[in-house]
């Protein structure tokens, strides 16, 4: 029987194993905090001390003072449930009015023929919160920007119970994609039934279905690129920076023609 410690160094095996577990610590360290936060296109991961610093979930500068205010305008609209509660028949009727300005691009039942968002059946908290996004520079878009800029708030709540109103557009049959059902874990990314309808749905989380494929598409590049950031916990430009082209494709087709 051999009398050679087992926790010696003067045993191969145990070298060996030291060795091995070392060089996957620091393996893992590198791919971990280093590579992975890398290859990300955040301000934040640039350069290897941020993406250390971002990947360990540490601040590059501790703040002293005054919190620092983000580059751009933010959503300032606090979603809740509660949000529109008690809308009266009086609030939809005045909604239908200022409607009339909206039919040229949602048409003339919130159902567009110009590639623009579907109204008809939105929930009125996600109109509501948009609307007001647009007013104050937290969403930007060149038809929309200038067209709510003299809507009040009361005009802002009657456009979206009004809506809210409309039937939805009726299912035209199609088979739902792995992204939609599953979403991608691996990836941080949920299925967007979770949130959108279909498995579930948030608040302030639009109805996604029969919007048109074009708009949905530019919707999730314009996220994964940062030129929409009214997602108050960047929750939208988290999942799309991670969407494959494909999975974009085929969500944006699947919920321009869904099945139910």
């Amino acid at each position: 029987m051999s009398e050679e410690r087992l926790f010696s160094l003067r045993n191969p095996w145990f070298r060996a194993s030291v060795g091995a577990a070392v060089g996957l610590f620091v393996f893992s360290v590198g791919v971990g905090f280093v590579w992975l936060p890398s290859v990300q296109r955040d301000p934040q991961f640039r350069g290897v001390w941020n993406a250390i610093c971002s990947a360990a979930g540490v601040p590059r500068k501790w703040l002293a003072g005054k919190p620092v205010d983000p580059a751009y305008k933010v959503s300032t609209v606090p979603v809740t449930p509660e949000l529109l509660a008690g809308t009266s028949r009086l609030s939809i009727g005045r909604g239908a009015t200022l409607a009339l300005r909206c039919t040229m691009c949602h048409g003339e039942r919130g159902m567009s023929q110009a590639n623009s968002p579907n109204l008809a059946g939105q929930y009125a908290i996600v109109i509501y919160k948009q609307l007001v996004d647009f007013q104050n520079g937290a969403r930007q878009n060149a038809v929309m920007s200038p067209m709510v800029r003299t809507l009040s708030d009361q005009d802002m709540r009657d456009l979206a119970a009004y809506y809210a109103t409309l039937p939805r557009p009726a299912p035209a049959g199609a088979a739902a994609p792995y992204i939609v059902v599953h979403g991608a874990p691996l990836r941080n990314i949920p299925a967007c039934g979770a949130c959108h309808g279909g498995i579930d749905s948030k608040a302030g989380s639009p109805w996604l279905d029969g919007l048109p494929a074009r708009y949905t598409t530019a919707q999730l590049q314009a996220f994964a690129d940062g030129t929409r950031h009214n997602d108050i916990s960047e929750q939208m430009r988290n999942i799309a920076r991670n969407m494959t082209p494909s999975e974009v494709a085929a969500a944006a087709s699947y919920y321009a023609n869904p099945t139910r």
